[in-house]
């Protein structure tokens, strides 16, 4: 029975890990509000590393429309400047040689209707991958009973593997109906 455990076990780190992913890939989707997460992918060439802008400045959200980014050290203002410029996050920074400000512009109808298919996109990528670690412990359980394991047991564990995917995929669904309704809110 430990064979078992240790199958279910493997496939609720996968699921807890899709569930994971999808929560950092959600909080990239810029819903209209000043959100420090959205410069997570912006980095930048600092003494020979590339770190995050939070690596080399103070990034805060004074309201909900700005985000301000107070560089430690004076001389990565333009460095930050022309990070920002070159991701995909599309605004335009403005600085005030002390700080940047990210003005968070209104969004369109048809932009919220586009980054709530993305969001979409992005939990139905989530429910794949929980899926597939259901399935994986399945077969796992499938071949421990070639191996031995009784059939009553492993229909049990199948049991649990499936209670196991019902929850996480309530959780991700959980998750876009939040995100839908922060992306629809004007």
């Amino acid at each position: 029975m430990t064979d078992v455990k240790v199958f279910l076990k493997a496939a609720e780190d996968k699921m807890e890990g899709a569930v994971r992913f999808l929560d950092e890939s959600l909080a990239h989707i810029r819903a209209g509000k000043a959100n420090p997460r959205i410069l997570d992918g912006v980095f930048v060439e600092y003494y020979g590393n590339h770190l995050p802008i939070s690596g080399v400045a103070t990034v805060t959200t004074p309201d909900a429309k700005t985000i301000n980014i107070q560089p430690w050290e004076k001389a990565m203002i333009s460095v930050i400047e022309k990070a920002i410029m070159a991701s995909e996050i599309g605004i335009t920074p403005a600085n005030n040689g002390e700080t940047i400000r990210l003005g968070i512009p209104p969004l369109t109808e048809e932009r919220r209707k586009q980054l709530a298919k993305q969001a979409k996109q992005e939990v139905e990528d989530a429910k794949v991958s929980i899926r597939n670690a259901r399935r994986d412990a399945i077969e796992h359980i499938k071949k421990a009973v070639k191996d031995g394991l009784p059939e009553d047991s492993a229909k049990d564990a199948e049991n649990d593997a499936q209670k196991l995917h019902d929850k996480f995929v309530k959780k991700v669904e959980d998750m876009m109906v939040a995100k839908e309704k922060e992306i629809m809110t004007v």
